[in-house]
């Protein structure tokens, strides 16, 4: 590995857009495989780079860690390397009848909600969970509707 290839952990983490103390955070919880030593100093590679963009991606859909974390592990390199640049948009969606990850992956107690996402303008989306309280789903209606009326409406003045 040549230095144009490693990182160290401030160089890595202002990459990833986010803290050192982050960074080992994601190592400790084995979202991010633990930095090689050199001498006194660790370095981090250009796969940890990846995978720290692909966590931001993942945060960005409101995945819990632990979903995350069952994310990393499912996917290939090369998937890995399309989620970190925002082409890789379709997640495996977990099926009811599996049981749970096992307890190292997600606590007992973690339950999978399933999401419904909307794009009610470039840019602007509704996430709503599958089982949603009915008020909820009606409040998420009124949005849509409202949204496509102010659309609309600025479409019409210009």
């Amino acid at each position: 590995m040549s230095d144009a290839d490693s990182y160290k952990l401030d160089e890595l983490a202002h990459a990833g857009g986010t803290s050192p103390r982050t960074v080992r955070y994601y190592v400790q919880r084995g979202l991010l495989p633990g930095p090689a030593f050199r001498g006194k100093d660790t370095a981090y590679t250009r796969e940890h780079l990846v995978r720290l963009r692909a966590i931001r991606r993942l945060q960005e859909r409101f995945l819990p860690l632990d979903a995350i974390q069952v994310e990393l592990e499912r996917l290939d390199p090369a998937e890995l390397e399309r989620l970190a640049d925002g082409k890789l948009v379709t997640l495996a969606t977990p099926d009811p009848s599996l049981p749970l990850p096992p307890p190292s992956v997600a606590p007992p107690s973690a339950t999978w909600t399933r999401w419904t996402r909307r794009e009610l303008a470039p840019g602007l989306e509704l996430t709503l969970a599958e089982d949603a309280a009915p008020e909820a789903r009606a409040l998420a209606e009124e949005i849509r509707i409202f949204t496509e009326s102010l659309i609309r409406q600025r479409g019409a003045k210009r």
